[in-house]
């Protein structure tokens, strides 16, 4: 089988307040009662980028805008941050040491 068919990963260019564009790689997703929340981290096409970063975890929230059309938002209530922020550290936790 060729080496093209390897699992890609999943990008997301997101836009920060100040209309800065960067690309991310996702995790995981988490449904949380009616709210689905995203785990990503930065993503860097040269992996020798990404041994000089202080690479983290960036847990953003799923929206709806109206035009039904999904969005991802930053978590502004701290603990709701840090209640998700939790809960995917221990799943991603888990699944890296299996």
């Amino acid at each position: 089988m060729p080496a093209d068919n390897e699992m890609a990963a999943d990008l997301y260019t997101l836009v920060d307040e100040d209309g800065v564009e960067q690309q991310f790689e996702l995790l995981d997703t988490m449904d949380v009662g009616d709210d689905r929340y995203y785990a990503l981290v930065p993503y860097y096409a040269d992996p020798s980028q990404e041994l000089g970063s202080d690479t983290e975890l960036v847990v953003l929230k799923s929206e709806f805008d109206e035009n039904d059309e999904e969005t991802l938002v930053s978590i502004d209530n701290d603990e709701e941050y840090e209640r998700i922020g939790n809960m995917f550290l221990e799943r991603l936790n888990k699944l890296y040491d299996e």
